[in-house]
């Protein structure tokens, strides 16, 4: 399905490249793993090619995509629960969708909410984990550094 050097996404991971694909025995059953490293935290993780589709890795999103993305950040929130509980669970639905829209979304919503209200420490978490979903994945559709898609997205909250 992949291949060494393509740019994918694992969601609620963020965005990596695979660099290998090999057999490992984990917990006694031999299996094929594509090994990808994430760009942001020079981590490494192994997703079983068997896994897949389960997991939901896919392809990074191209250059258009990543303007439709900066548009979703540019436009006012959307409403969001006032309950606390449905809005985290609400949000979280949309970072383990693996869409970068809706990860957008999350991004947008979170940053506007905390400029007006605060957020509290789950959801500043969740901020965090969703923006760097975010930038993984266009680091790697833009070709850009880390710092110049922060300060991108710095610029776009100020």
């Amino acid at each position: 399905m992949f291949k060494i050097g393509d740019k994918v996404v694992y969601p609620m991971h963020g965005a990596g490249i695979i660099e290998a694909i090999e057999e490992k025995e984990v917990l006694g059953k031999k299996r094929q793993y594509y090994i990808m490293r994430m760009p942001i935290g020079n981590m490494k993780v192994m997703v079983p090619m068997d896994n897949v589709q389960q997991v939901g890795l896919r392809r990074v999103v191209g250059m258009e995509d990543i303007e439709t993305v900066m548009a979703i950040l540019k436009q006012e929130d959307t409403d969001m629960s006032s309950n606390w509980n449905r809005r985290y669970r609400a949000n979280m639905e949309k970072i383990k969708s693996g869409n970068i829209f809706e990860v957008a979304e999350v991004v947008r919503n979170l940053l506007h909410r905390d400029k007006a209200k605060g957020l509290s420490t789950g959801e500043r978490k969740m901020l965090e984990n969703a923006r760097q979903i975010l930038v993984s994945e266009m680091v790697l559709a833009q070709d850009k550094e880390e710092d110049q898609v922060e300060s991108l997205l710095e610029d776009m909250f100020d």
